[in-house]
C-alpha cells in the first residue's frame, strides 16, 4: 500500500512541489536539510496544511482532491512532534488514555497495558508529567499517538529535541515500533543516524521537492547518498544478537555471516538489531588471515568496484547472508590485489557499532 501526494505550494521564496507515491510498510524517512519541505509535506498528509488543488490518498482512501477535504481528526493519523504536548494536568496514565477514550471500542487495537509494556511505562502510570524526563515524555507522546489506533503514525523530528543519552534512551522503543504496533509510520528527520536506525525506505528531499524514493538497503548500497555526507560511506546489517560470552562479546547474525560485538545492557538476546559499519573500517584480504587482532573476518564476494572518489574506491562486497559489505580501499589495493567483480575474498572488519 502506498500513500499518494500531489501538492504545489508558494510561499515567498519556497516552493513545495511533489508528486509522488510513498511506501507504507515499516518506516518511511522523509530525509533533507532543514528548510527542504519536509515538515511542510507531512502537514499536507496530515491535513493541517490545506493546499488549494493538492491530492492525498491513503491506499484506497481519498483524502482529498478539489473541493473533497478530509479533515485530520476524521483521517485517522498519530502525530508526534519535537515537543512531546503533553497534557500537564493529566498523570501519565491519562495523557495516554485521552486518544484511548475518544476511540469507538470496535477501532480499538492497543490497550494501555499493551501500550505500557511497549514503551516501558508500566512503573510510570501514575506520575505526573512534570516528572519525567524527556525521553520519558516522547514516549508517553508515542504511546498516546498510539493508542487512539490509527492507520498511520506521522512522526516530525522526534529526537531533534534530545540530547545523546536521552536519545539513546527513546532509541530502543522506537526501533522495531512499526512492525510490533502494526502501524505504518512517516517520520521527518535531517539526521542520517537517525535514518539508519530506524527506516526502512527514505524519501530523499531537496529544496521543496522529491529527489528519490529507494528501500533502506539501496539507498546505502550508493556511495554517493545523501545518508554519507557526515560520517562517510557505511553499510547497516540487520542480524539477532546472541548471549554474552565469557571475553564479554556477543554474536551478531547467523553461523555463515557471524560478526561479535562489544556486550551491553540494552538489548536482550534474540533481539532483532541494525549494526553500522564505516567502510573505511573494513579492509578486504585474498586469504583469511591469521595472527592479526581483527576479530572479524567474513568471507565475501566483490558485487561491484566503484570509480575512484577523493583518492579511494568503494568495494561492494555480497556476504554470504545476502547482505552487503562495503569496504573503502585505495586505488593502488585495488591494482595490486587484481580486485574484480564476483572475486572471492575476506572482509576483515576492523570497527563495529550496535545502533541503539
Amino acid at each position: 500500500m502506498t500513500i499518494h501526494v500531489r501538492a504545489v505550494l508558494r510561499r515567498q521564496d519556497f516552493e513545495l512541489n511533489v508528486e509522488a507515491a510513498l511506501p507504507l510498510s515499516g518506516v518511511t524517512a522523509l530525509f533533507g536539510r532543514s528548510g527542504c519541505g519536509k515538515t511542510t509535506l507531512l502537514r499536507v498528509i496530515a491535513g493541517l496544511e490545506r493546499v488549494r488543488g493538492a491530492e492525498v490518498r491513503f491506499g484506497p482512501l481519498l483524502w482529498q482532491q478539489g473541493r473533497h477535504f478530509v479533515p485530520l481528526h476524521k483521517r485517522r493519523i498519530g502525530l508526534v512532534f519535537q515537543e512531546h504536548s503533553l497534557l500537564p494536568h493529566l498523570s501519565v496514565r491519562g495523557n495516554l488514555l485521552y486518544g484511548y477514550t475518544r476511540t469507538s471500542p470496535e477501532r480499538r487495537r492497543l490497550h494501555l497495558d499493551e501500550a505500557a509494556d511497549l514503551l516501558g511505562l508500566a512503573a510510570l502510570l501514575d506520575r505526573p508529567v512534570d516528572r519525567l524526563s524527556g525521553g520519558q515524555r516522547q514516549r508517553v507522546a508515542l504511546g498516546r499517538a498510539l493508542l487512539s489506533s490509527p492507520d498511520l503514525l506521522l512522526l516530525d523530528e522526534p529526537l531533534a529535541a534530545l540530547d545523546t543519552q536521552t536519545k539513546r534512551e527513546i532509541m530502543p522503543f522506537l526501533s522495531g515500533l512499526a512492525a510490533t504496533a502494526g502501524v505504518p509510520i512517516i517520520m521527518v528527520s535531517h539526521d542520517p543516524g537517525d535514518v539508519e536506525r530506524l527506516a526502512d525506505h527514505v524519501v530523499f528531499m531537496r529544496e521543496g521537492r522529491i529527489d528519490g524514493i529507494a528501500p533502506l538497503r539501496d539507498a546505502l548500497a550508493r556511495p554517493d547518498s545523501p545518508l554519507f555526507v557526515d560520517d562517510g560511506v557505511a553499510s547497516v546489517l540487520e542480524g539477532t544478537l546472541g548471549e554474552t560470552n565469557h571475553l564479554g562479546l556477543r554474536p551478531f547474525g547467523p553461523d555463515e555471516a557471524r560478526l561479535w560485538v562489544p556486550a551491553d545492557h540494552t538489548n536482550r538476546a534474540g533481539q532483532v538489531r541494525r549494526l553500522r559499519i564505516l567502510a573505511r573500517d573494513v579492509s578486504l584480504a585474498l586469504t583469511d588471515p591469521a595472527g592479526i587482532s581483527i576479530n572479524n573476518h567474513l568471507p565475501v564476494v566483490i558485487e561491484r568496484i566503484d570509480r575512484p572518489r577523493d583518492g579511494r574506491v568503494v568495494v561492494a562486497c555480497r556476504m554470504t547472508d545476502g547482505q552487503l559489505l562495503l569496504a573503502e580501499v585505495t586505488p593502488w589495493s585495488v591494482q595490486t590485489l587484481g580486485l574484480r567483480s564476483g572475486q572471492r575474498l575476506f572482509g576483515l572488519v576492523k570497527s563495529v557499532a550496535l545502533m541503539a
